[in-house]
């Protein structure tokens, strides 16, 4: 999991696909009026999902605070900023979370969690 976000973080496309399983689930959860809030199914489709984020989100702060595995589930909690390129607004500091499960070192799921009410208030110019 942390080698899928070392490669998310420098835009290694090839190492994510690599880390990723074919049936992989991506959830986001949070406000539905932003365009990655949501579930996504599969690479293809989850790389699609990735191009509209990527198009709309900077991250300008990343802060991973704590990460724990049990088994095949890993949970990572830390702190992030981020700025809405529709806007120009960037987001106070928050907290994020993530629940992902791997199989054969493969992530099959990303559960992500944030605060999508401070992100969605930014990406609406609010």
């Amino acid at each position: 999991v942390m080698a899928f976000m070392g490669a998310m973080g420098s835009g290694d496309m090839d190492a994510m696909s690599a880390l990723m399983a074919d049936d992989m689930v991506w959830q986001n959860e949070g406000d539905a009026r932003l365009p990655w809030i949501g579930r996504w199914e599969g690479k293809e489709t989850i790389f699609g999902f990735l191009g509209t984020f990527s198009q709309n989100v900077q991250t300008t702060l990343w802060e991973t605070e704590d990460a724990f595995a049990s088994g095949d589930t890993v949970a990572v909690f830390g702190r992030m900023k981020t700025k809405l390129t529709t806007s120009g607004i960037e987001t106070e500091p928050f907290y994020f979370a993530l629940r992902a499960k791997v199989r054969d070192r493969q992530v099959v799921l990303w559960n992500w969690f944030e605060d999508s009410f401070a992100v969605s208030q930014a990406y609406h110019g609010a």
